[in-house]
């Protein structure tokens, strides 16, 4: 079997737009499990391109946004907002945020989560909150299934192909106490997505990596085959609507006085 290289993610902001703008419409839930008071001063962790970060400048927020994408960050500065370049597995703040959020971006950061999570706890004031929500286990598990099963056929390795780092409730709770955090919340919750566009534009958004290890002439075929297979179970026989099988990872945690 063909060994793919590491990984591929690029963020195009008006791709996103386009195919993920639900990512940050479906992102207030979080934002009220944190809700914050004007004044506060927060850390978006992966705000990708400040649609959600706006929220708490209105809110009466000092926010600072970071990602690891530089086109993201360049669209969330066009929006006035304080965005910057980072790792989120290498974050350099110490002590200096009331709490840090983060919406649909720490899946993304598979290297090292435990780094991630020792990262928001240095940045965190004493009593400070770390709010979130994320990809957890079962997350999109017959996307995936699909997707992996084209690439197998095609003697493609999937595996190192694979962006996401989906945790169960259990295995994430674990890693925040070993940093030291309090967890007041932590739980999966199903939710089936709508998506505005085709299943196609779901696998050019967020598939991207999978796709790298194909062939680019063979690439629109794979997204047919996978659409097709993902049919009868996501799409909507008599209006097309085409519904992603999301489950996400939500919780709350606090850093002890």
């Amino acid at each position: 079997m063909t060994e793919p290289a590491s990984p591929i993610q690029s963020w195009d902001p008006d791709r996103y737009a386009r195919n993920a703008r639900f990512v940050a419409d479906l992102g207030m839930p979080v934002v009220e499990l944190l809700d914050p008071a004007p004044g506060e001063r927060i850390l978006d962790l992966g705000c990708g391109d400040g649609a959600l970060t706006v929220k708490f400048v209105e809110m009466g927020c000092e926010v600072v946004g970071v990602d690891g994408s530089a086109e993201q960050i360049e669209a969330a500065r066009a929006l006035g907002l304080d965005a910057r370049v980072a790792d989120g597995q290498d974050l350099h703040f110490e002590a200096e945020f009331d709490a840090v959020f983060s919406n649909a971006a720490l899946h993304w950061m598979r290297r090292d989560p435990d780094a991630v999570i020792r990262g928001v706890v240095r940045a965190l004031k004493p009593g400070g909150r770390f709010v979130g929500e994320m990809g957890g286990s079962g997350n999109v598990g017959a996307i995936r299934a699909a997707l992996e099963a084209a690439l197998i056929r095609r003697d493609i390795d999937p595996a190192p192909l694979c962006p996401w780092y989906f945790p169960t409730p259990e295995d994430y709770k674990t890693r925040l106490e070993a940093a030291g955090l309090v967890v007041d919340r932590i739980e999966l919750i199903p939710r089936p997505t709508p998506l505005p566009t085709r299943m196609a534009d779901w696998l050019d958004t967020f598939g991207e990596s999978y796709l790298s290890g194909v062939p680019e002439a063979d690439r629109a075929a794979v997204k047919e085959e996978v659409s097709a297979a993902l049919a009868p179970a996501l799409r909507d026989a008599e209006t097309g609507q085409w519904t992603a099988d999301y489950v996400r990872l939500r919780f709350s945690a606090r850093l002890p006085e």
